[in-house]
């Protein structure tokens, strides 16, 4: 079994609440889609985490962000960015400061494995292409190039929205498989969702399970509000960014 992360975005409790959930669950392998930082407010504690614990890791476009630049960011996403870099970068260890540093900068944008292929956005734009729902009726020509570039699984994040898309092209949330998925020659390309920051209008993390034959759609709800309060507690976060846990949006 693997369990598929991705879109942290800085938040402590819904991280570990997902790691706990792995955990009970008896899963040693952990692929992170990317996002692990930008908006929230656990940084560096949710850096070390992954670090630690992930198989595999991706450059999300706000981990892009930070090392680089916020490209395309509303003001509130590139604020928080800024203020990541700056706790990275106050951090008095050196030697921890660098190998936070050296992680992020080594970053890939892909990761392929015999079973599957991972993104953080989609497989012809790896860090900022997003795939949504909607996309299947307002540009279907758009999955038949998406769905050329790999063989038969695809997994990524970006959009925060967890399901299924194939080649019809079709999409099937979670909640229209009964969270589960049995896996064939057909392809797919799976979304799946958000640690720290849901928005389908289900505030609890959002993580996927993948076994030889099949994959599942996990829900854990966290500690919302602690994270809602820390986000406050820091005037250069928007309070938005915490609010919006509440709704899942």
């Amino acid at each position: 079994m693997i369990a598929i992360i991705s879109d942290i975005h800085s938040n402590l409790e819904a991280l570990t609440a997902v790691l706990a959930e792995i955990d009970r669950r008896g899963i040693s392998e952990i692929v992170c889609l990317g996002d692990i930082i930008g908006y929230g407010p656990n940084p560096m504690e949710c850096l070390d985490l992954v670090i630690q614990r992930t198989r595999a890791t991706l450059m999300g476009n706000h981990d892009f962000a930070v090392l680089y630049e916020p490209f395309n960011f509303n003001s509130g996403a590139e604020q928080a960015c800024f203020w990541t870099r700056q706790c990275f970068e106050n951090d008095p260890d050196p030697d921890r400061r660098a190998r936070r540093w050296k992680f992020l900068g080594n970053l890939p944008v892909r990761v392929k494995t015999p079973q599957f292929l991972g993104v953080h956005a989609s497989p012809r734009r790896p860090i900022n292409e997003y795939i949504f729902p909607d996309d299947i009726y307002t540009n279907p020509g758009k999955f038949v190039s998406i769905f050329e570039r790999f063989e038969k699984l695809c997994f990524v994040g970006h959009t925060h929205v967890p399901g299924i898309f194939l080649e019809g092209p079709d999409f099937y949330s979670p909640d229209e498989i009964d969270s589960r998925f049995e896996l064939s020659d057909e392809k797919a390309v799976v979304n799946v969702g958000s640690v720290g920051q849901p928005r389908d209008r289900d505030p609890r993390s959002s993580f996927v399970v993948l076994t030889d034959t099949t994959l599942e759609f996990v829900r854990i709800p966290y500690d919302v509000e602690t994270t809602i309060q820390k986000v406050e507690c820091i005037p250069e976060l928007d309070s938005f960014l915490g609010s919006r846990l509440r709704d899942g949006r």
